[in-house]
């Protein structure tokens, strides 16, 4: 087995390494004088079986095509295997025709990565579950609900929880939070009226007097977070928490949730903090190179992956 890591992630890589007890294979991924990017394998991999960790996060675009471009070297380096590990799978909100003549993206991302010669994919908690039908490859989505719940378990008193989904779509993983905790479920009902702007509609469910927990897969803008922490408050919620999977925090979002009323936002290291995250103060990282990890090992091994969540 040999893992190749890209430069969108790299301390997440290097996690995932150390778990597997395997040093990341070197390789040379760099740009020319005018940003074109070029890769260089500087072991052999023929006939391994390699797991290339790249999240497609901002610069979205540029990681893209490293992945793409690093898949390519491997595929002629021939290596026997190419599993493309995504943390965080860019470009998945776009898994639609949400109006006339726009595009379905996500697609035309799986079917580059396809084309580009991966054999599997590897990802985490997919923005939609429909995505995987996007890949014409073996694809397995994770989820971080079992790393997510034992931060829970060790950090908030549970007699007296919610579990919150912050907009109708969410319900299925927010649900799946709250049967692990045994918390009751709420469901934010909000208004979308443009990308990157929410209005917060209703609550729906008892929230009065329970701590609050926000589970969703992504947070950009911070809008929709800021205002259900309001509408809970304003319901009697205790106090408002937030649990997600893939922080993108564009724009003004850390400032905007670091003066908000959140007790604290507590996101995974799919996507590699910035500096303006880590000094938040109520903003705080978990890590998933273990569930990352172990899910490569039991691909490398063929081993059932789904049972990591029985």
């Amino acid at each position: 087995m040999k893992i190749v890591a890209g430069n969108s992630n790299r301390p997440l890589a290097e996690a995932i390494a150390a778990y597997l007890k395997t040093p990341l294979t070197k390789a040379n991924v760099r740009r020319f004088a005018d940003m074109e990017i070029f890769v260089e394998i500087l072991e052999n991999v023929r006939g391994e079986d390699v797991f290339v960790v790249q999240s497609t996060s901002f610069p979205t675009n540029d990681h893209l095509m490293e992945l793409l471009i690093i898949i390519d070297a491997l595929r002629r380096a021939s290596a026997r295997r190419i599993t493309a590990v995504l943390p965080y799978f860019g470009y998945a909100r776009q898994d639609r025709k949400a109006g006339p003549r726009t595009p379905i993206s996500a697609k035309l991302v799986a079917n580059l990565i396809t084309r580009a010669g991966a054999d599997r994919v590897l990802t985490l908690d997919l923005h939609a579950g429909q995505i995987q039908g996007f890949f014409d490859i073996p694809t397995d989505n994770l989820f971080s609900a079992p790393a997510l719940v034992r931060d829970i378990q060790q950090n908030i008193p549970l007699d007296n929880i919610a579990v919150i989904s912050p907009d109708v779509g969410g319900v299925v993983r927010a649900r799946a939070v709250a049967k692990r905790i045994d918390a009751s479920l709420a469901i934010v009902d909000k208004r979308r009226e443009r990308p990157g702007d929410s209005e917060v509609m209703n609550v729906i469910g008892d929230v009065e007097g329970k701590n609050c927990i926000l589970v969703d897969d992504i947070v950009d803008s911070g809008g929709t977070l800021v205002n259900a922490a309001e509408a809970l408050l304003e319901k009697g919620a205790e106090g408002v928490y937030a649990y997600i999977t893939h922080g993108v925090l564009s724009g003004g979002a850390v400032a905007r949730i670091a003066s908000s009323k959140l007790k604290e936002l507590v996101l995974t290291d799919s996507i590699q903090p910035t500096e303006a995250v880590k000094v938040a103060k109520n903003i705080r990282c978990i890590s998933v190179a273990e569930l990352i990890g172990e899910a490569i090992a039991r691909t490398s091994e063929e081993k059932s992956v789904s049972s990591l969540f029985d």
